[in-house]
Parts: structure tokens; C-alpha cells; sequence
């Protein structure tokens, strides 16, 4: 019975070894990488600058104010410039929406609350806003200010304007 157990188990350990070193005959490795290239992106958008009921016999001004907000990818340099609209940048103007009316109700749009710098292209005598992408969106803010004694037609006056964003 001795010779039998030792036989079975000498037989048994040499079928493991040899299952053991066959599984495991060696190893090789590669590296590789994983790549992407971001583009510089932006995308902009705008709310409505709204001055409510005007009152033509109210005095001094009436300002609103509207805001931009634009995300770029980070480091991405860019500039927010607004178009003349109907009007001029040194004069704009809204048109009534009732047909006939040939009233405009003068108005402009600026960079700061200071009212000095017209926000336009940045030609002339305007300005234009410049940032730099965080990744994130960024608000800019639209200042609205019209001469509240405009004796004209009644009506529900608008201009239509567009935001471009160059980077």
C-alpha cells in the first residue's frame, strides 16, 4: 500500500509541475496610446433687452439691460461685437409693429452702465467686448438706454440685432 501512495502522489505532483510551467510559458507587454484633439469652440447666446411701457412725458432716460452669455473651450480668445441693427450705431433705432407706422423710437446699447462706449463692431467710435474661454459660460451684460419724452406713435416698437462671436 506504501508503494502505491508514493507512486500516486509522485505521479500527482509531476502532472501538476507540468500543467503549472505549460500554463505560464511567458509574457510579453506593448504600450499604446489613447489620444484626442480638442478644437477650439464657442457658442453664444442672448436675452432680450426689454425698456417696458415708455412714458412720453416722463423726462430724463429709460435704460434695460439684456445679457450675452458665450462659453468657450479654455484659452480660446474671442470677441462679442452687435450689429447697427435698423439703425445706425450712432443712432438706433425701433420700428413700430402696426403696419403704416413709420415712427422709430431712438435708442442705443453700450458696453458698461456708464453709458459712454456704444456697443457695436469696434469700428468708429464703438466698443466691443473681448474675453478669453474658461471652459465655462460667461455673462456679459447689455445696457439699454432710450429718451423717455419720444412723442410718437403709440405702438409696440422693436429692432432686431445680432451677437457675433469671433474667436
Amino acid at each position: 500500500m506504501k508503494f502505491v501512495s508514493k507512486s500516486l502522489f509522485a505521479a500527482v505532483a509531476v502532472a501538476v509541475a507540468a500543467l503549472s510551467t505549460s500554463a505560464q510559458a511567458g509574457t510579453a507587454t506593448a504600450n499604446f496610446q489613447v489620444t484626442a484633439t480638442v478644437s477650439s469652440t464657442c457658442v453664444v447666446s442672448a436675452t432680450n433687452v426689454a425698456f417696458g411701457t415708455i412714458n412720453p412725458a416722463a423726462t430724463g432716460t429709460g435704460t434695460a439691460t439684456g445679457t450675452i452669455s458665450s462659453t468657450c473651450t479654455k484659452s480660446t480668445p474671442y470677441t462679442l461685437n452687435i450689429n447697427a441693427g435698423s439703425g445706425t450705431f450712432a443712432s438706433r433705432t425701433m420700428t413700430g409693429a402696426t403696419s403704416g407706422n413709420t415712427d422709430k423710437l431712438a435708442y442705443n446699447l453700450y458696453t458698461a452702465n456708464t453709458y459712454a462706449t456704444v456697443f457695436g463692431d469696434g469700428t468708429g467710435s464703438t466698443g466691443n467686448v473681448s474675453l478669453t474661454g474658461t471652459g465655462a459660460a460667461q455673462t456679459t451684460t447689455v445696457y439699454g438706454q432710450l429718451s423717455l419724452n419720444q412723442y410718437i406713435t403709440p405702438d409696440t416698437y422693436a429692432d432686431n440685432l445680432t451677437v457675433t462671436l469671433s474667436y
